[in-house]
């Protein structure tokens, strides 16, 4: 399932045409997309193709396709607080990108059916954790998995505001599937060949919606057990927090949406944080510091006509030609700059006939100047092109603890004992 969308060059690129696309279409899930990359859950040797809109399986390892997780991010309605339940959590991808979302007091849990997709999950995450940049810039929900059946969930467990599951679900197992929800809940899964929604609107009514068609691998039916007592598969236990972790979020908290006017040039770009939790407030540009847009200056030039001594202000140039990408450049940008040379030169006469021959002298230095800067400006256009080069990523968070008068330990206990 999957190749709704074009392959994109890196993770941003993939991101932008699910967007256009429309799949992805609320801010907080396009920042979940952008902060954590696609390819980093490949295996090395296949990493080529992270970024096309195509499930990926390798084994017992799989992820869905880039529009099938965009429109379920979309489904859940997630927000900071809650609790999420991902029946097959497999690689951990999705559970990362809820777990920025629901943020440090939410409930992040996964089962998944084999236990080498398990280690492999709680090997990506510990990258995530120690070496992304993303991992600093929010406050975190982290996910924890068991290995196990989903269809063998004691019926007196817990219940949860989200839940869903990666794998097609039997009709007869739909009422299973609803009773591991909260009444407000919404659950997302792959039923009778559509992606379904299905929300819990009290004990015992729903709303049920259709969103896509897709195409999943059915539900692993349980084994019989050997004993004749059926096998039940225990969730995830809900931690409560020590007050030393609690500790270490309130720090990281006030940190990052604590804004220091006074050094911020010190800091470099993308150091201010906004106040409040988990992903809606991180602060994250849109690209990512690597992807940062230069705005493209178009300049304009008004010609004076100096007609019975009254100066007439008309607009020079018109609206440049499109080319054939539909893109002002190239032989407009041309006729463009030979229209503002124009207009300077009649610009030029017009001045000097007004203020005679004394003030010749101060306009051509005047104009000399303008030149000289619309110069610099075309040079460095010609270097960096439409793009910025690229800055280098400032960690603010980081050089905060850093800086903080607390020994050695605590410092990096605070940050995780993050590598960088």
């Amino acid at each position: 399932m999957g190749g709704a969308v074009s392959a994109g060059e890196d993770n941003d690129d993939l991101i932008d045409n699910l967007k256009e696309a429309y799949y992805i279409r609320s801010d907080l899930v396009e920042r979940a997309f952008r902060a954590i990359d696609r390819a980093d859950y490949y295996l090395d040797e296949y990493r080529d193709n992270a970024y096309k809109d195509l499930a990926w399986r390798h084994g017992n390892i799989h992820l869905s396709a880039p529009c099938i997780y965009s429109e379920v991010m979309e489904a859940l309605d997630l927000h900071p607080g809650l609790s999420f339940l991902n029946l097959g959590s497999g690689t951990g991808y999705l559970s990362t990108m809820v777990g920025l979302i629901l943020g440090p007091f939410g409930v992040n849990h996964g089962i998944e059916l084999h236990a080498d997709v398990i280690e492999y999950a709680y090997q990506k995450l510990d990258s995530f954790i120690k070496t992304s940049d993303s991992f600093d810039k929010f406050e975190f929900c982290e996910p924890s998995f068991v290995v196990g059946n989903c269809l063998e969930i004691p019926p007196e467990s817990r219940q949860y505001d989200r839940v869903y599951c990666g794998a097609g679900v039997q009709k007869e197992h739909e009422d299973y599937m609803k009773n591991l929800l909260k009444v407000g809940g919404i659950l997302v899964m792959p039923l009778e060949e559509k992606l379904t929604k299905i929300t819990r609107t009290g004990l015992n009514s729903w709303e049920t919606k259709k969103i896509i068609s897709v195409s999943f691998a059915p539900l692993v039916l349980p084994k019989h057990s050997t004993n004749g007592k059926p096998k039940t598969v225990p969730l995830p236990r809900y931690e409560v927090r020590t007050l030393q972790e609690l500790a270490r979020i309130c720090i990281r908290h006030t940190l990052r949406v604590t804004t220091d006017g006074g050094d911020s040039q010190s800091r470099g770009r993308g150091s201010s944080f906004s106040v409040g939790r988990g992903l809606a407030v991180a602060g994250l540009h849109k690209y990512g510091p690597r992807f940062k847009r230069r705005r493209v200056h178009r300049r304009h030039c008004n010609a004076l006509v100096l007609a019975t001594r009254q100066v007439v202000a008309s607009s020079g140039i018109g609206p440049a030609p499109l080319d054939s990408n539909n893109n002002q450049g190239g032989r407009a940008e041309d006729e463009e700059e030979a229209g503002e040379r124009e207009a300077r030169r009649q610009m030029r006469g017009s001045r000097r006939a007004g203020r005679g021959a004394g003030g010749v002298v101060e306009e051509e230095e005047t104009v000399e100047e303008e030149d000289e800067e619309e110069e610099q400006e075309e040079e460095e256009e010609k270097e960096t092109g439409e793009l910025l080069r690229p800055q280098p990523a400032v960690n603010v968070l980081r050089e905060r603890i850093l800086g903080l008068p607390l020994p050695e330990p605590l410092k990096l206990y605070l940050l995780y004992y993050r590598e960088k």
